[in-house]
């Protein structure tokens, strides 16, 4: 055995133990929090070191392999020491010892270092901005981001053990939730999982019309339920799909653009939806299986309505269905079914019944290694192995980037930038919930330029989530004025904004003056007014749509150009120009931009399931109309007159709030489809 190869399966060895240590500590937690997450850290500084060069495309020599490694060794220490070093800081009154300080500042240094390596100059310089803002230049901005700098020692030590700081919230929901699922995701790809989701979507969608570019919707949001990774969908799916596309008749552009529209929608999928669904658990403390239960129907409204574009432009260009390659579901769940469906459904089991994600995914991975014994992908200790090193190694950009935005959160938190900002949003929104919308969208696609899916949901939900979900809550405060039910000690803490107007909050007002006035209100009266007028239940459900918006809002950076990784990476594999190809998978992903709008307008996350699927079905009809009037067709070619039609009844069935224009869009809608299937049957025949 040569040397190379031999540091291969140290290299594997390593990985796969540092998988099992963290599969025991969710288990059985013998370490503390930070303790965990300190290691956690750790390992995955040194995997970065080891696995990314310094500068990218340059040759590694065995000397810069053995420096890189040097440097993740200093960085991994460093981190274990501060892990056991916080009793004694605060034992000398929160002073650290020169050890504390050199430890600290090689961690922070490491996390810019190795971001830097794994995603460019954004992160990093956030970093730098975030720490020297705080302590140096924050006192030289005027207005209301001036900020009275602290000392460098109050800022090193929270940046540490602060509870948004590098080894705190965000990095406790790297070192659990995400890394086991993604564990979990690495056993379902090694048991075969990932051919029997090609194959049963070729079975089922194979034969239709545009059923190439079917089977590339349906094989991504399933392989979503795997990955949680755009970029990783792509590359994975799309290396069958696209192909197959093309075979189909479909251009390489158009084929790019599903696969990369619907790789994005695998990051949407529950139960895993990357790491966001465990992110947004930790901010909003609603628990995670509530989290993944309301997220289901829209994301099979998004999965829907790419599906449609397919479908639309199948028939726009005539392309027959393919011939059939004799696949069928038995065919596909005998080779591969068992591995992907029991532990999938023993996951969902557990979530739904209570045990925590943690337990919900150590017992998947159980079942996936037993279930791939009733498929022909059997799996013994070498693909177990296997198995727990690429989980792993498919883990190294994410922890070291959770690990290090704590850095960015930690000073958002400490300076209030966060309320100030969400206080800016609110006024330039004007009380507009689609305008904020629109700004949110915009940070996103800027931020998402240079960050990575999670880190930008990060940022942006820490900025802006409290200005939106305290807009959607005002919608009930606004109602009970328009109604005059405002309750007399609602109407007391309304006096202090506005004494004048006191005469008009008991009787009804209008629309208009209702949201002049709760638009206005300063922050000290919109709070208490919240609290008194708006249900628990309804500011829980106004949180979790503001969170849900920011999410969807930030995968636009996969498919929406000039930086759109999904579109480019499945360009690479159309062979098709990659700004083309991006431009298309922008047109197919529109549901990244109707349903959050949906989300703050309906009931679609209320937890109100008659009331979710009564919006979602207007939604289908809605999003189908939309579809087919921008693509000019619909089971067969529509002229202008019918697309404007369609344009208008789509917008109608998605009309929040008003039933009677919503009903009337959707039979539009149907009488246009049957009309069009009418027309032609009939061409058909002459």
């Amino acid at each position: 055995m040569d040397l190379k190869t031999l540091g291969q399966h140290v290299l594997t060895a390593f990985c796969a133990t540092v998988a099992v240590a963290h599969l025991y500590l969710a288990v059985f937690p013998v370490v503390s929090e930070l303790e965990r997450n300190a290691w956690h850290f750790a390992c995955f500084a040194f995997l970065a070191a080891l696995l990314t060069p310094m500068t990218k495309g340059s040759r590694r020599t065995p000397t810069g392999q053995a420096i890189d490694a040097v440097f993740g060794a200093v960085v991994a220490i460093a981190a274990v020491h501060l892990s056991f070093a916080e009793n004694a800081i605060y034992a000398r009154g929160v002073k650290l010892a020169p050890v504390d300080w050199a430890a600290a500042c090689i961690c922070i240094l490491g996390a810019i270092e190795l971001t830097r390596r794994l995603t460019g100059w954004i992160i990093p310089s956030l970093i730098i901005l975030s720490i020297t803002y705080v302590t140096v230049w924050g006192s030289w901005v005027g207005g209301v981001f001036s900020f009275s700098g602290l000392s460098w020692e109050t800022v090193i030590f929270r940046s540490i053990y602060g509870d948004d700081a590098m080894f705190g919230s965000i990095a406790r929901i790297s070192s659990t939730y995400v890394f086991l699922f993604i564990i979990f995701g690495a056993f379902l790809l090694r048991s075969g999982a990932g051919d029997f989701v090609i194959a049963l979507a070729r079975a089922v969608a194979g034969r239709w019309v545009g059923g190439p570019g079917i089977v590339a919707v349906i094989a991504s949001g399933l392989t979503g339920t795997i990955s949680g990774s755009a970029v990783a969908n792509t590359a994975s799916t799309g290396v069958i799909t696209i192909p197959l596309m093309q075979r189909a008749g479909f251009k390489s552009t158009f084929a790019g653009g599903v696969e990369a529209a619907a790789s994005t929608g695998g990051q949407l999928m529950p139960p895993i939806m990357g790491a966001g669904a465990f992110v947004m658990a930790s901010f909003t403390q609603i628990p995670y299986e509530k989290i993944v239960a309301v997220a289901a129907l829209p994301a099979l409204l998004y999965f829907l309505s790419v599906a449609f574009f397919v479908r639309i432009e199948a028939r726009r260009t005539n392309l027959p269905p393919i011939p059939s390659d004799g696949e069928t579901l038995g065919s596909a769940f005998r080779k591969g079914g068992a591995s992907f469906v029991f532990p999938i459904a023993l996951l969902i089991g557990m979530l739904v019944s209570g045990f925590t994600p943690t337990y919900a995914a150590v017992f998947g991975i159980v079942a996936v290694i037993v279930s791939s014994w009733f498929t022909q992908n059997r799996m013994g200790p070498v693909a177990i192995i296997e198995a727990l090193a690429l989980g792993t190694r498919n883990m190294v950009m994410t922890a070291v980037l959770l690990c290090s935005v704590g850095l960015v959160v930690n000073v958002i938190a400490t300076a209030g930038v966060g309320n100030t900002f969400s206080l800016m949003i609110a006024e330039w929104a004007g009380g507009h919930i689609l305008v904020a919308i629109l700004l949110v969208a915009l940070a996103s696609l800027i931020l998402g330029m240079g960050l990575p899916v999670t880190a930008a949901y990060i940022v942006l939900a820490t900025l802006s989530a409290p200005a939106l979900a305290g807009m959607i809550a005002d919608r009930a405060v606004i109602d009970a004025l328009v109604q005059g039910a405002l309750d007399p000690a609602a109407q007391a803490v309304l006096m202090l904004a506005a004494p004048e107007r006191m005469a008009e909050f008991a009787a009804p007002m209008s629309l208009e003056a209702a949201r002049e006035l709760v638009g206005n209100l300063p922050l000290e009266v919109a709070g208490p007014l919240r609290d008194l007028t708006v249900p628990p239940e309804v500011t829980l459900a106004a949180l979790l749509s503001a969170h849900m918006i920011i999410f969807w809002l930030s995968q636009d950076s996969n498919v929406t150009p000039p930086v759109a990784l999904a579109a480019f990476t499945a360009a690479a594999i159309a062979k098709a120009p990659a700004m083309a190809t991006g431009v298309a998978s922008w047109k197919l992903a529109k549901g990244l931009y109707i349903v959050p709008v949906l989300f703050a307008y309906t009931p679609l996350l209320s937890g109100d399931w008659g009331a979710a699927l009564w919006v979602f079905g207007f939604a289908v009809l809605g999003i189908y109309a939309l579809a087919a009037g921008m693509q000019g067709c619909m089971e067969a070619k529509v002229g202008p007159v019918v697309r404007g039609l369609l344009l208008v009844a789509g917008v109608a069935c998605v009309w929040p709030g008003a039933t009677m224009i919503q009903m009337a869009g959707a039979v539009a809608v149907i009488g246009l489809l049957v009309m069009n299937v009418r027309g032609m049957r009939a061409a058909a025949a002459a």
